[in-house]
């Protein structure tokens, strides 16, 4: 059966004695007849050899022992350590031109599969397992994951790793016979977690070679792993990581894995624009202009006082703010970072007359005003706490060891749920908050219920999603904002039912960089928050210039971090010119392709976003250090329309005079008219800037 749409094609035997097996999954086949697809099937066929087993076994959608497969298993799960082997057998198949939905059983071990397998219009191929217990006494699930095969070429993986405030940092290795596998236990991906795992030709980028990739669409604890076996097949999986007991399926029950989110591209800028292109079409994905934002925390921290917060309203206006987010510090008790979490109401003694006087200035300013919430936390230092600590996840009556001076709430016990609920509902209803930025501070260990003794991670994920959805249910048009101490809640599954993500608690420009390429491997720059922070950075302790900070910030959804109140007249006016040319530009910024150059020296970054139809473009060179070579070369421009004649013109260029002893460059006089060919394959000479300063281009059809 051939799945194909979006330029992907995707190749299924169904015709085996087990389960069906993907031949091919990548660029598209164009339109074989049967007979076609059948030489491509046979083509494929495993050789028996020495040593081996009589008939080999394939890579099926489902790898399983029963059939030889001696690599790991798709499903792992026992009655009480009976019958642990499945052998499942395909009952039907339904199919159109894109899709596939495979039902398989074994009656032996009381089991039923539906695999759903589709090719979207993007290209990006999904897939969900859906496991059901038709037998009469409990199964234990110990892991489901899908599979998907790789093509021999994949001999080099990509991943990412990283901490507080430097996640998303990638590393590469070799793809050598074994398995690679990353984890996340901290009942929330992590910072320290793989955005997606990736393999390709060696030394792919993301102008070019062919890679594939896959991203488990999932909040909690995961599994993605890279598996090379001896026989030559090579393979990615991704699956939830179940802990002892989590899912325990009762006679007639059923579990559905994450849906695992799939992509392939001669180059990362393909495979990721495939992901962009998806998110972009779904009903819920953000239509409106993405409003600048400004957030308090880096300007007060917790000093709530309605003067200074009323001042920094008012020079957010002035400069082009669309929209005010009140952080961490207006709740009862909260101080400081020890105590008040769980207690979600107006703290009367900073605010004796409510949020409502800030409110009516933001509001009356014409800002939307949001407010920061960490609605899964609590500290042991609050009125909740003291209330109801079997509402606090824990194991065997054992609270968890503290982080941050917190502990974590169990939302699937219903009265924890129901309290959120009420309290968060109330504040929505009483103050007119457009937007949410809901945080969350901590890793969670020990992560069980107190109502039924067992691990809850999966079922407090769920109830998150159920949270959030009845919120904006409740009131339509809350925009929400997943953090998680920065960029630690990154993932596919967290945005179906928030709006943005915070990338990371480290504004540094220089950070950024990285951070947010590789989080643009997922996320498109939309749905990213990318602010403009001080002089100073509040991590690293780095100075740089506004144009840095603030051309760095282009790529994402726009905002400050900033105490802004106190700028000169010269300082509001340059923030102001920044702003205006993200409002110029967000258009483009928010439905292009995002595209990186592969430019050799480690001291340049390039990067830009070409509109859809190729019309327009939007680049910015950052000289990231002092580099070995002086001038830096050629800067050449990819993903515009090679036959197409393009205007260059710098939108932003710090002077690089003479005095230095360097010329003018002919493009830095006047607009230059190059072809879409010359801009990639020859591009132009990069300014001479100092370390830690950008240009920005402009590039229009000619």
């Amino acid at each position: 059966m051939h799945l194909r749409n979006g330029g992907t094609s995707v190749l299924v035997d169904t015709s085996g004695p087990g389960l069906p097996v993907i031949v091919h999954w990548g660029a598209d086949l164009g339109s074989p007849d049967s007979a076609g697809l059948a030489a491509m099937v046979l083509a494929t066929l495993p050789q028996r050899v020495s040593g081996g087993l009589d008939v080999p076994a394939r890579l099926s959608l489902l790898p399983l022992e029963a059939t030889g497969w001696q690599g790991t298993p798709g499903l792992t799960g026992s009655r009480s350590g009976r019958f642990f082997s499945p052998a499942l057998s395909v009952a039907a198949i339904e199919h159109t031109d894109s899709t596939l939905t495979v039902h398989a059983a074994d009656t032996t071990s009381a089991l039923a599969l539906r695999i759903d397998l589709a090719v979207d219009a993007a290209g990006v191929l999904s897939s969900v397992l859906t496991l059901t217990n038709t037998g009469d006494d409990h199964y234990d699930l110990a892991d489901l994951c899908v599979t998907l095969p790789l093509p021999t070429t994949a001999t080099e993986i990509l991943d990412t790793t990283g901490r507080h405030l430097r996640e998303r940092t990638p590393q590469r290795h070799d793809f050598t016979i074994g398995r690679h596998q990353r984890d996340s236990r901290k009942g929330r991906p992590g910072a320290d977690a793989t955005l997606l795992l990736a393999a390709g030709t060696p030394g792919f980028g993301f102008e070019r070679g062919q890679v594939h990739a896959l991203h488990l669409a999932s909040s909690g604890n995961h599994r993605l792993a890279a598996e090379k076996l001896i026989t030559g097949s090579s393979f990615l999986q991704a699956g939830e990581l179940l802990a002892a007991g989590e899912i325990r399926l009762a006679p007639g029950a059923e579990y559905s894995t994450p849906t695992v989110i799939a992509s392939w591209g001669d180059g990362l800028t393909e495979l990721s624009a495939r992901i962009h292109t998806r998110l972009r079409a779904r009903p819920t994905h953000p239509s409106g202009p993405r409003p600048v934002t400004l957030n308090t925390w880096e300007a007060v921290y917790f000093d709530h006082d309605l003067d200074r917060l009323t001042a920094l309203a008012d020079a957010a206006a002035r400069v082009g703010v669309e929209r005010y987010v009140l952080d961490d510090g207006w709740f009862h008790g909260r101080r400081d970072d020890t105590a008040g979490l769980g207690d979600w109401v107006v703290d009367a003694g900073v605010w004796p007359d409510g949020l409502g006087p800030l409110i009516d200035t933001v509001t009356g300013l014409g800002m939307q005003f949001g407010l920061w919430v960490e609605p899964e936390m609590v500290n042991p230092d609050s009125d909740l706490a003291r209330a109801h600590p079997d509402w606090m996840l824990q194991a065997a009556g054992r609270l968890p060891a503290l982080g941050r001076q917190q502990q974590v709430l169990d939302l699937s016990h219903p009265a924890a749920y129901a309290y959120l609920l009420e309290k968060l509902d109330a504040l929505l209803v009483e103050y007119p908050i457009g937007y949410l930025k809901w945080d969350h501070n901590r890793d969670l260990v020990d992560a069980g219920s107190t109502l039924t003794g067992t691990a809850a991670v999966h079922d407090n994920v769920l109830a998150l999603y159920a949270l959030l959805d009845e919120l904006k249910a409740r009131h339509p048009g809350l925009e929400i904002e997943s953090c998680a101490s920065g960029g630690a809640r990154v993932d596919l599954g967290i945005l179906d039912h928030t709006d943005r993500i915070w990338t990371s608690d480290c504004i540094d420009p220089i950070e950024r960089l990285t951070i947010q390429k590789y989080t643009g491997l997922l996320v498109p720059y939309e749905l990213m928050g990318a602010h403009i922070s001080g002089p100073v950075s509040h991590s690293t302790g780095r100075r740089h210039e506004l144009s840095l900070r603030a051309g760095v910030a282009l790529f994402g959804h726009l905002g400050i971090e900033w105490d802004i109140a106190s700028l000169t007249e010269d300082e509001c006016t340059e923030l102001s010119g920044w702003i205006a040319l993200y409002k110029a530009n967000r258009a483009l910024l928010h439905t292009g392709t995002s595209v990186h150059a592969d430019h050799p020296d480690p001291a340049v970054d390039l990067r830009g976003v070409v509109a859809a139809d190729r019309s327009r473009a939007l680049f910015v060179f950052t000289q990231v250090a002092a580099s070995q070579f002086y001038p830096v070369g050629a800067l050449r421009f990819p993903g515009l329309d090679d036959d197409r004649d393009y205007t260059v013109r710098p939108v932003f260029l710090e002077s690089t005079g003479t005095g230095n002893g360097q010329s003018p460059l002919p493009w830095s006089q006047r607009p230059l008219t190059l072809s879409g060919r010359a801009l990639r394959t020859i591009g132009l000479q990069g300014p001479v800037l100092f370390p830690e300063h950008l240009a920005v281009f402009e590039i229009t059809s000619a």
